[in-house]
């Protein structure tokens, strides 16, 4: 019997048996300048700023990972950042310079250890350079003459580093070719920065400079230049303002600053802008001068004006705006503090304090009136324009050794002098029977106030006394804000209203009387209790509970916490119909034991009660099976040759398989296909099942549902669409050789349980600072766009570190070998490039897949072994499923990069050659069809299937 196809990649995926770890690879698409891979293994994708980068990450595993993508700072960013997307691809539109760094895709079954891939984004970009013009003068030889330097500084920012050129004129200045200039890059400055130094100016040195910046036209992007002339005449700009350094204006005012420039060539560029904040909507810009119409207390702060014409340093200068403003005028009586006293008393001091919130605080002017006449310093009043025991800005009255002609109403004037803002006035009546400390108290029944969730509550504290001072309320526990988010509640008349109280507003509020508005004597201070009632919080809030039918089921409804603590009543419904059962024991977990039946599935829900409402369990209870899941790592549909149909393997995995009564089949639907039951033994968690979909037509696609199935009852059905897609195989005339020039790398994959990977790369993807002496320059063909698989031994990478790369799984038990023999032979041929004094070890390992899978090396090779690239190839008769593995160990140092590429595992045993190959040996027709094969690998779609000829 002759096999002309063995069902291309099927047997990569059949043989999985238990679940599958989660494994990880990103792939990119958008607008990629390039990606390439550095000498530590990671892939580094770069894009121009304001493109849009695609990452996708493509993951395998069973059950299916979940995907999150994190991010770290790269080079580009100002600070730390992350940022978390569960999707399995990240899109980010026009991606700024601060974005770039390196991403993390992690995916996550909970089987094993989660698999991480990173790629690092290079975000390029070039900015419009900046050139500035410095000048110092400095006495040489005494009084005989004078030197004069000039220095053009270019700065710029841009990623990769900027070239630059500088030209005078269309003339390109070097060095070398004129001692009139000196170009060097100064230390300690932002950006990168280069500066040309015209020293001791020339006539030809007044002229026009060009500072052209250039990142070699990476991600197509231009070159930038700025040009400036420099004459005679160049000076840097300087400036004076119509105002003085502060000024100050009554609101409603419209206030006018010019800032004029009175030297500087080029003539020099004026901006405006302020701080804190931008400039005023209402704000004018006219030239050099700054208009504000009608000013308010939010148009306050510091005005900047500049002058810039890039010559030596931006001139500055600063105007504080002050706008007047005066509210919330207050009042203190102090009695005599010398004698501790809280009352008026005759024969005693007393003091009258008076505060405005003002702005400028030190302009307000206080003027005191005893009934309504001026008051004067005298021995018995004095008067303190700022009393340096009281807050800054107050103004106190002390009437010393009172007598009853002191008995008085002292009024407080506070205001602006030539200001228009209106002056504040307060009165204070001090008589025998106007004055008397505070007293605070809680009414009786108020201590405690209880109140629904999400009710209104008001909270009372009673002040009694002359003159009534405010009432500052504010949570005991120093940590906890009110309600309003502030950490103390003004109220005057000491009720505190809560609205729409939520549990977390619980706990105890503090109120004390204010230190105005009244007397300056300790605080009077009480506490009330704030109580919220609400539901009892019960768990769990939702459970699905599935069980085989006649066994005892218990469903448990637990009272986490509840206020008040004391439950009112307890019921269970099934369906929504009432249980009849005895009263459950208030004080203990409700609880509800049953044997299930079919009668009895359903929903169950225990409703707990307390005298604040009704909370609720819901228990979904079946004997119902849980759902099948799909093992989507499944490989596209196979083709029969005869006809036009495909088949299809259909593999999952059961849930929980021993939860319910024992799975007898699984009904399975397919769309245009008839439903019938597949009959299987019964499932283990995680093991897969399987079923082949025959005589599906091509192209259709198709929807398959399927159900499990128990002896009384059917679980859910799920769904999958299976795809046609014609499967490309590799020209019979390539001989199945890999020379890894697509991504896939042909279906091999790395070993996880190795140290680190195999790398893909070609001469163009090299990293520039790769260690010299170790390592191919180009692929086995002698081809720089050609690629290969390679071990690299730089850090951090020690001696011994081991990377295995796979091959796809060949599935031979189907095969008959030649007559008499009970086994096929195949062809394992490679190149390897092994040069460096540091090369470690290339085995090459047959993995035979049965019960165990076995390793056995076939081939090995170590040490350094030319520079040229060299052929290998052997017979191997494997006894059953097999992988071949390349097994690269790294050697004692960095010079020890190994290499492998044109790799082919055929049907047949190897034919005899000269086993030494090289790119740079082989005769000119040999070459042109090993590049012509080479071409072909490059351009066309490099291995999805095996093909084994006859």
């Amino acid at each position: 019997d002759i096999i002309t196809f063995v069902n291309f990649f099927q047997i990569l995926y059949c043989y999985v048996e238990n679940q599958a770890p989660a494994n990880a690879q990103i792939v990119h698409s958008g607008a990629a300048c390039n990606v390439k891979d550095d000498n530590i293994s990671e892939r580094i994708y770069t894009i121009k700023e304001g493109d849009t980068l695609v990452l996708q990450c493509i993951v395998k595993g069973h059950p299916r990972p979940q995907v999150r993508w994190t991010k770290t700072a790269g080079s580009a960013s100002d600070k730390f950042q992350e940022t978390s997307i569960y999707n399995e691809t990240l899109r980010i539109e026009g991606i700024q310079r601060v974005q770039g760094g390196r991403y993390y895709c992690k995916a996550d079954n909970g089987v094993g250890v989660a698999a991480i891939k990173s790629i690092r984004v290079d975000v390029q970009y070039l900015d419009t350079p900046v050139l500035t013009v410095h000048q110092t003068i400095s006495d040489v030889r005494g009084s005989y003459y004078q030197e004069k330097t000039v220095f053009l500084r270019c700065t710029v920012n841009s990623n990769p580093p900027a070239r630059f050129i500088w030209k005078r004129g269309n003339t390109l200045i070097e060095q070398s070719k004129d001692n009139g200039v000196d170009i060097y890059e100064p230390l300690y400055t932002q950006g990168e920065t280069k500066v040309l130094k015209l020293k001791n100016l020339r006539p030809k040195d007044f002229a026009d400079y060009t500072c052209q910046v250039s990142v070699r036209n990476v991600c197509n992007i231009e070159d930038k230049s700025v040009t400036f002339r420099l004459t005679n005449a160049t000076s840097p700009p300087m400036i004076r303002l119509s105002v003085n350094d502060t000024v100050v204006v009554d609101p409603g005012q419209d206030v006018i600053i010019t800032c004029e420039v009175t030297a500087g060539f080029p003539p020099p560029t004026v901006t405006w802008s302020r701080y804190p904040g931008p400039l005023p909507l209402s704000a004018q810009v006219r030239g050099p001068t700054l208009i504000l119409r009608a000013v308010t207390p939010a148009d306050a702060g510091f005005y900047n004006c500049s002058a810039v014409n890039n010559v030596g340093n931006p001139a500055r200068k600063n105007i504080n705006l002050v706008v007047r403003t005066m509210s919330n005028l207050t009042f203190q009586i102090t009695p005599d503090s010398n004698k501790d006293s809280e009352s008026i008393q005759m024969g005693r001091d007393l003091k009258l304090s008076c505060h405005v919130d003002a702005t400028p605080q030190d302009k307000v002017n206080y003027t005191w009136y005893k009934n309504g006449a001026p008051v004067f310093n005298s021995e018995s009043l004095i008067l303190l324009r700022s009393d340096p025991d009281m807050a800054p800005g107050t103004s106190s009255l002390e009437i010393v050794d009172m007598k009853f002609r002191d008995l008085a109403t002292y009024s407080c004037v506070a205001n602006f002098p030539g200001s228009r803002v209106p002056e504040l006035r307060v009165d204070v009546n001090i008589s025998q029977n106007s004055v008397s400390p505070a007293i605070l108290s809680v009414p009786k029944g108020g201590q405690v106030v209880s109140v629904r969730e999400g009710g209104n509550a008001e909270l009372v504290c009673l002040v009694d006394g002359k003159p009534p001072p405010p009432i500052l309320w504010s949570r005991v526990e120093k940590d906890l804000l009110m309600p309003s988010g502030k950490p103390i509640v003004e109220t005057p008349d000491g009720r505190l209203r809560l609205r729409n109280v939520s549990r977390d507003m619980m706990g105890a509020y503090r109120c004390q009387t204010a230190p105005y508005n009244g007397l300056n004597i300790r605080r009077r201070e009480a506490q009330v209790q704030l109580s919220v009632q609400y539901p009892p919080v019960l768990d769990p809030v939702f459970q699905d509970v599935r069980s085989r039918n006649s066994q005892m089921v218990t469903l448990r409804c637990t009272v986490l916490r509840s206020n008040p603590p004391r439950l009112t009543d307890i019921r269970w419904f099934r369906n929504g119909d009432f249980i009849r059962m005895p009263m459950p024991d208030l004080k203990e977990t409700p609880e509800l034991k049953f044997k299930l039946e079919p009668t009895n599935n359903g929903t169950y829900e225990c409703r707990v009660s307390n005298n604040a409402g009704t909370s609720t369990c819901t228990f979904n209870v079946s004997a119902q099976p849980y759902n099948a899941e799909f093992y989507f790592d499944t490989p596209n549909p196979v083709r029969i040759l005869k006809g036009n149909n495909y088949s299809y393997n259909l593999q999952w995995t059961q849930k929980d398989p021993e939860a319910t009564d024992r799975i007898i089949g699984y009904w399975i639907s397919v769309w245009k296909v008839r439903q019938h039951v597949l009959p299987s033994k019964e499932p283990e968690k995680g093991v897969l099942l399987s079923y082949t979909i025959s005589d599906l037509r091509i192209p259709l696609s198709y929807e398959v549902r399927l159900a499990p199935v128990t002896t009384y009852s059917r679980g859910d059905y799920i769904s999958r669409t299976i795809q046609y897609s014609e499967p490309y195989t590799y020209p019979r005339s390539s001989d199945h050789v890999c020379g890894f020039e697509d991504d896939r790398i042909c279906g091999f994959s790395q070993d996880r349980s190795d140290v680190f990977d195999w790398t893909r790369q070609n001469h163009l993807t090299q990293n520039p600072k790769r260690s010299a002496n170790t390592g191919p320059e180009t692929d086995r063909s002698g081809t720089k766009e050609g690629y290969y698989m390679y071990i690299e031994a730089s850090r951090p990478r020690v001696q011994g570190d081991k990377a295995r790369l796979l091959s796809p799984l060949f599935n031979v038990t189907s095969v008959r070998g030649p007559k008499g023999s009970g086994r096929v032979p195949y062809c394992v041929s490679f190149y390897y490039h092994m040069k460096g004094k540091h090369i470690g070890t290339l085995n090459v390992l047959l993995r035979v897949r049965s019960i165990a899978s076995v390793d056995s090396v076939v081939w090995t090779k170590s040490g350094h072994q030319g520079v040229d690239w060299k052929k290998a190839f052997f017979d191997i008769s494997p006894s059953g499923p097999f992988q071949i593995v390349f097994e690269g160990i790294r050697g004692p140092s960095f010079e020890g990069d190994i290499a492998i590429d044109d790799v082919s595992i055929t049907l047949g045993k190897c034919k005899q050659e000269n086993t030494v190959a090289s790119a740079g040996k082989t005769g000119k027709l040999e070459y042109d069809f090993l590049r012509e094969v080479k071409l072909r690998e490059i351009h066309g779609r490099i291995w999805k299937y095996f093909f084994f000829p006859s």
